[in-house]
């Protein structure tokens, strides 16, 4: 039995994609910087140091949300099967909801920091 993906989690799909997809770009962006700061005697290395804590912040935010969502599926799990339908946790749902709820906050991460590495000169 295969299920339809539908429009909402195609959308999603494609969204966070497109933002994990600037990733080379920020790389590209933010290394002349980091290379300044490591050749550089000031001991205050703000561009290291918010790529070090967006990181982390993205890294820990994404596994609670995955998390959270394999809960919510825990939780509908009895309701979803006593209705008839096929529950999340056998049907894959869970996981790509799981996925696409871990892999959000780097993909906004990524996304704000192209926009801001692409404004400074």
């Amino acid at each position: 039995m295969s299920i339809k993906p539908t429009a909402r989690s195609v959308k999603a799909a494609a969204v966070l994609t497109s933002n994990l997809m600037l990733a080379p770009a920020v790389i590209a962006l933010r290394m002349p910087m980091l290379t300044a700061e490591a050749n550089s005697s000031n001991p205050y290395r703000v561009e290291t140091t918010r790529a070090v804590t967006e990181k982390m912040s993205a890294m820990v935010e994404g596994a609670l949300a995955a998390q959270m969502a394999f809960a919510q599926a825990t939780i509908q799990f009895w309701p979803e099967l006593m209705s008839g339908r096929t529950p999340s946790l056998v049907s894959g749902v869970a996981i790509e909801r799981a996925f696409q709820a871990a892999l959000g906050p780097s993909g906004r991460a990524v996304k704000s920091n192209h926009r801001r590495l692409s404004r400074v000169k």
